[in-house]
């Protein structure tokens, strides 16, 4: 293809894309007052009555704050907006897919399609345990006001308190997966990380520490532990990859010289034989 037929392609690949981001935005934004809505509140629902203010009007119904016209409109509008690109992932992921596959081997097709499933399977269980953690650290650090102070949330304070805390779960779930990788092409060895493996470890807690929003103790063993049982998991799976490679190289005779170094050919002419010729040998007539 030239490139005019490649940038033509990219154009109608992306415009699908939005179409499906557009028809998931759309079917969220009526899913919001179908449950949508009580699923993004229950963690905050769920943190003691006592810490949240409750107006007489509600029922005892917690609700969230929103201080201008436009704010409810354009908060409905960016939690569809959300959940219309996850939910639609599936198909505009399969036009990006499309897009790459004919410039790639089989085996990098292989690859890419793992990479694709772990890296989500992954950003799923960090977004995951990010939902689950949300109860436990609103309801720390709301009960740290005191039981004289109600806190009554803003919806856009709260929903980026949300997004914010199952991104930094999601994005960080996906660091050991990229260790894999380097390990993968060449550029990170096992002996690598199995010397690091304390650092690694430390650094991981540290990082916890800083990326989780609620800043309670909780919430960063909640992140930090699954991130180093996948840094070891990580860690496994390159001493597998490098035995493997080891292994290759040591069948392979050539596979120690430098890119630079002539190969040890043997510049030695083989013997030729010579096959029998039945024009030599006599004859005989039958009488």
């Amino acid at each position: 293809m030239t490139l005019i037929a490649h940038l033509k392609e990219l154009r109608n690949r992306i415009a699908i894309a939005l179409v499906f981001i557009l028809l998931g935005t759309a079917v969220c934004f009526w899913w919001y007052d179908h449950g949508l809505g009580e699923f993004i509140r229950a963690p905050y629902c769920s943190v003691p009555a006592d810490n949240r203010l409750e107006s007489s009007s509600s029922g005892g119904d917690c609700r969230l704050l929103v201080t201008d016209v436009f704010g409810g409109a354009l908060i409905r509008l960016k939690i569809a907006f959300i959940a219309g690109v996850v939910v639609s992932a599936p198909f505009w992921l399969y036009q990006v897919w499309g897009f790459i596959t004919p410039g790639l081997k089989r085996n990098e097709k292989r690859y890419g399609m793992a990479f694709v499933a772990a890296s989500s399977s992954l950003f799923a269980l960090g977004a995951v345990l990010a939902y689950v953690s949300l109860k436990a650290g609103l309801t720390l650090l709301l009960g740290l006001a005191g039981g004289n102070v109600a806190i009554a949330l803003t919806a856009q304070d709260y929903i980026g308190f949300v997004i914010s805390i199952l991104l930094a779960f999601g994005v960080s779930f996906e660091l050991p997966l990229i260790a894999v990788v380097l390990n993968l092409i060449g550029m990170l060895s096992y002996a690598v990380l199995a010397k690091a493996r304390r650092w690694i470890y430390f650094l991981t807690i540290v990082f916890a520490a800083f990326i989780t929003p609620t800043q309670d103790p909780f919430t960063m063993l909640l992140m930090a532990v699954p991130m180093c049982v996948l840094f070891e998991v990580a860690i496994q799976i390159a001493r597998l990859v490098d035995k493997r490679r080891a292994r290759r190289a040591a069948a392979d005779e050539l596979a120690g010289l430098d890119d630079d170094q002539a190969s040890p050919l043997d510049a030695t002419p083989s013997p030729l034989t010579e096959a029998p010729s039945t024009l030599d040998e006599p004859t005989t007539t039958p009488h």
